[in-house]
């Protein structure tokens, strides 16, 4: 019969045996799993190193861009992880503490892990589509290849895509490695703690470059600023495009006709307004560079000392010669320089704002259609997949915009103030080239060695001096200009004048002495000769360059500097009854016994000046030179640029610059009835 008493005390020296054996297998499975984590590191950093050593430096073939997409920011992981291997083999050196070091370690490189690997996996997508279409070019493709196998030989088929996802693997290996080493640590160890939070953490950081990642890729469908064509445009609008845009344009106007609530997002409101102005101070500046390089152009046009002024030797020699030397050296390399180093990074920068643009105003868009998907939920308490992918969307951008507009708008700030920084440098370079080249030719100039103020004086009291001449110049100018011509009538207008000086009088007609075309919709289009009257010396805005005038038809305004006092011009038979009057007044004769004979009004004899093929019914076609009687010197509309003349017995509208009055026998001009 077996005794009880035994096999307790049997069973008992056999249990602190047993735990001790899985203590120990514990404490071995750690070891392994601390060695596994170190010795894949060094294997891992091996590999980067690879990458952005020997392999980037053999692909001088592809263009720089590629080479960016690819390796994106391996330098950096590079960096970070030397760092973190360095810590972690100083945590060998200290056996009972290492894995409480360790566990602290991987707290301690939380941030920057996800700082560094959130923007390489954000763009291993796009290194991939740049691979697919290496692969669609043979010779490429196979040079790529032999390099990759000639670097490390193991890669095998898969190429350089073998390297590139290293770090995807890597980041997302350290959760499992910790958590292999925390199975094998005792609960009530010191250093459990420390290995729960590093593995939480690990964990979290993953998911938030999964998040960034996803953030990402909504983001690049609306960054790029797509040029349509309108037929491109209207192809895209479908029942689905214009559902979404009655929706959104719907619940705007409920916002804002106050039937639902308006989500408001203060710190988001913040950052844009600032990124507003920062895009209104980027379009600012590049609208004056751009004014300034214009001006800059004119500048280098205007060429003086090419020109041979006639005035041998003295400080106009020096003034060439150094003209000629700035302009063929310091202020050509300015240009250059200005072109390269300010106004190609200032396009780009302005080009850099599209993205976010667009990420803002697509912002707006899904805001819309995620307060409608919220107000739904609100009422019914479910929504469909799509509704739900509609909200995350807008999570998704809004976040983006949130957590990368700050940064963006501090870059966009250092890049325009080292623009500007730049801009003054090459302003400085230039005065001093100009200066440095101007030495010798100033030391030659009779007024070198007076001081600056009394330079400044010597200048101002020349060009005072040259001001009083030009003035006097200019009144002795005036006094000996002849008096001014008057212009001929336009042909046929005797009776428009007559009417005119009727309703107004002598003193308020005015001739043009160019033409005119109304630019306004209360503008004349007059042409040289006309003959109006003037009602206005001044627009309904108190503008005294623009005269209110009457024509006998229209009433309009037309340029002051246009317009010149009318003088009446009397015809021959006046001069010649003038001239009688005056012998008569000398020599009294007899009166005459003849019966009074009653006079008639002068004639006016009008040619063609120029050929005109007649288009119409209403017009008639002229020969050069070809006389014709002008029946009304405008159309029925008024527009004194045709008139109604008769030729051969036919009658029609001919332009009235194509007629001119031509000598005659008879005398012209317009005159009063007898």
């Amino acid at each position: 019969m077996a005794n009880p008493e035994a096999d307790e005390l049997s069973s008992r020296s056999e249990s602190p045996s047993l735990e001790g054996q899985a203590e120990d297998r514990s404490l071995l499975h750690q070891r392994l799993a601390i060695r596994e984590l170190m010795d894949t590191e060094v294997s891992y950093l091996h590999m980067l190193h690879l990458c952005t050593s020997d392999i980037r430096s053999r692909l001088q073939q592809l263009l720089p861009g590629d080479l960016n997409v690819l390796f994106s920011n391996m330098d950096e992981i590079v960096q970070v992880n030397s760092r973190f291997l360095h810590g972690l083999q100083e945590t060998a050196s200290k056996e009972e503490e290492q894995v409480h070091l360790i566990g602290n370690l991987f707290l301690e490189f939380q941030e920057e892990f996800e700082r560094v690997y959130k923007v390489y996996c954000a763009s291993y997508d796009q290194a991939l589509l740049l691979l697919k279409t290496y692969r669609e070019e043979p010779e490429l493709h196979q040079e790529i290849q032999s390099i990759i196998e000639t670097v490390v030989p193991q890669a095998g088929a898969s190429g350089l895509s073998f390297f590139l996802v290293t770090p995807l693997q890597r980041i997302t290996k350290y959760p499992l490695l910790l958590q292999k080493i925390l199975e094998n640590t005792h609960p009530d160890a010191s250093a459990y703690p420390a290995l729960q939070r590093a593995a939480s953490a690990l964990q979290d950081v993953n998911a938030n470059i999964n998040e960034y990642k996803m953030r990402k890729e909504v983001a690049s469908r609306y960054t790029k600023a797509e040029q349509l064509s309108l037929r491109e445009r209207l192809a895209r609008i479908n029942t689905h495009t214009l559902s979404k845009k009655t929706t959104r344009l719907s619940q705007l106007l409920k916002q804002e006709a106050g039937l639902v609530l308006k989500t408001e997002d203060k710190e988001f409101d913040e950052l844009e307004e600032r990124f507003q102005w920062v895009s209104l101070c980027v379009t600012e500046l590049k609208s004056n560079m751009a004014a300034y390089m214009d001006n800059l152009e004119a500048f280098l046009r205007f060429r003086p000392h090419e020109c041979n002024l006639d005035i041998p030797g003295g400080s106009v020699e020096q003034y060439c010669s150094l003209a000629r030397d700035l302009q063929c050296q310091a202020f050509l390399e300015f240009k250059q320089r200005l072109q390269a180093l300010v106004w190609q990074p200032l396009c780009s920068l302005a080009r850099a704002l599209a993205g976010p643009q667009n990420l803002i105003k697509k912002r707006l868009d899904k805001l819309l259609d995620f307060e409608r998907v919220e107000e739904k939920l609100l009422e019914v308490g479910s929504v469909t997949y799509e509704e739900e992918a509609t909200r995350h969307t807008y999570q998704a951008l809004n976040a983006l915009l949130v957590a990368e507009l700050p940064q963006f708008n501090q870059l966009v700030m250092q890049w325009l103030g080292q623009i500007l920084c730049t801009f003054v440098a090459l302003q400085q370079d230039l005065a001093e080239q100009v200066l440095q080249r101007a030495g010798s030719s100033m030391a030659q100039l009779p007024h070198h060695g007076l001081s600056e103020p009394a330079f400044r004086k010597l200048v101002e009291d020349m060009l005072g001096q040259s001001s009083t001449q030009l003035r006097a110049f200019q009144e002795d100018f005036e006094k000996v200009l002849p008096p001014p011509m008057a212009q001929p009538l336009v042909p046929g207008s005797e009776r428009q004048v007559q009417a005119l000086m009727n309703r107004y009088g002598l003193g308020k007609l005015y001739q043009v002495t160019s033409n005119v075309s109304g630019a306004g919709t209360l503008d004349l289009t007059l042409p040289r000769g006309q003959i109006v009257a003037l009602l206005q010396n001044k627009d309904t805005k108190g503008n005294s360059s623009r005269w209110l005038v009457d024509t006998g038809g229209h009433r309009g305004y037309v340029p002051a500097g246009t317009l010149q006092p009318y003088h009446a011009v009397p015809s021959k038979k006046e001069l010649r009854g003038q001239a009688g009057q005056h012998e008569d007044s000398k020599h009294p004769a007899p009166e005459p016994t003849s019966a009074p004979v009653p006079c008639a009004p002068a004639v006016a004899q009008v040619v063609a000046v120029y050929p005109f093929v007649a288009r119409s019914s209403h017009e008639v076609s002229l020969r050069a030179g070809q006389p014709v009687t002008v029946l009304e010197a405008q159309d029925k509309k008024g527009n004194p640029e045709w008139s109604l003349v008769e030729v051969d017995g036919q009658r029609g509208y001919v332009p009235s610059g194509f007629l001119a009055t031509a000598p005659s026998p008879a005398p012209w001009g317009w005159s009063l009835p007898c």
